[in-house]
């Protein structure tokens, strides 16, 4: 397990974040521009990520194993979604949807890839991704529906069925178990494109901050989600694999997914969606911070079981 990867990959997403920050302090850019940047992500280099992410082509010699890995993940989304309906009840409508999409949707799918191979090579990256297909499902069908809102059903349906990342998630799948191998230009520039999602998220927090500083940041709202977030669900899930008698190799790296910080895609949909992108945005930075310690304490806690 090396966990100078983690740290570095940890500094490389606040680094990024910086210069959303220093582009904003300077001038270059300004906070009515983060606009541009969250309809570029959500209908371009997502989407473009999600399809790239689905490329995965399974060895039937591991397909026992990538169906445990599923099944582990199925039951984590399903008490996710489980917390999310429960938890917020009495949270003011503006961060009811943040606080319920964060809750369902980590960062698994770029900081936990990273974590995934860093701590168990390429292997913990193949299973990661199989481990990502039903948090990419719920993120962009569930988590689409919090920030729906009381619209109708048909409405709110159609809405998901048409959202640009859905209806990735959807040419995602056909491809991967249809076994379709798309053009070579066709994948690279896909890949290309989606590599891009991640950094320009984590400029758009930067210039989030830039707009509303880091005061209040810590307090009792993003202090108790940040325990949730990053204890009480992955200690959640190695109970769960411990119960199951899951193999420990599947157990680590379910938990390591399991407790990734707030998925940074919280702040984008609160600016498309008009909700409190402020508290969005310290959601997902304090989670993130949080991270830096905790992350790798779940990695020596799982080294000595």
């Amino acid at each position: 397990m090396h966990l100078n990867e983690l740290f570095l990959l940890q500094f490389m997403m606040f680094a990024e974040m910086i210069v959303g920050y220093l582009l904003c302090k300077t001038g270059i850019l300004s906070p009515k521009d983060r606009s541009v940047f969250s309809k570029a992500v959500i209908n371009v280099f997502l989407p473009c990520s999600i399809v790239n992410s689905f490329l995965t082509r399974p060895d039937s010699n591991v397909l026992q194993d990538f169906l445990t890995v599923l099944l582990v993940s199925v039951l984590i989304q399903v008490l996710c979604t489980f917390l999310a309906a429960i938890l917020y009840r009495h949270t003011p409508e503006n961060r009811r949807p943040i606080l319920q999409y964060a809750t369902v949707c980590s960062n698994a799918g770029f900081l936990g890839n990273a974590v995934a191979e860093g701590v168990y090579g390429e292997l913990g990256l193949l299973y990661g991704q199989i481990y990502l297909i039903p948090l990419r499902i719920v993120m962009w069908t569930a988590g689409i529906s919090y920030f729906e809102g009381q619209s109708d059903f048909k409405s709110k349906l159609m809405k998901i069925l048409t959202h640009p990342c859905i209806i990735a998630v959807i040419i995602g799948l056909c491809i991967m178990l249809t076994g379709i191998t798309l053009p070579a230009a066709l994948t690279r520039t896909m890949s290309s494109l989606g590599r891009c999602s991640t950094p320009l998220i984590m400029v758009f927090l930067g210039m989030v901050l830039a707009e509303t500083g880091f005061k209040g940041m810590i307090n009792k709202e993003t202090v108790r989600f940040a325990v949730l977030r990053l204890i009480v669900i992955p200690a959640a899930v190695l109970l769960l694999c411990l119960v199951l008698r899951i193999d420990s190799f599947i157990t680590g790296l379910s938990v390591l997914l399991a407790a990734m910080p707030a998925g940074s895609t919280t702040s984008v949909l609160a600016e498309q969606y008009h909700s409190d992108v402020a508290f969005a945005s310290d959601i997902v930075v304090f989670t993130t911070i949080g991270s830096i310690l905790l992350l790798p304490a779940w990695v020596m806690l799982l080294q000595m079981l």
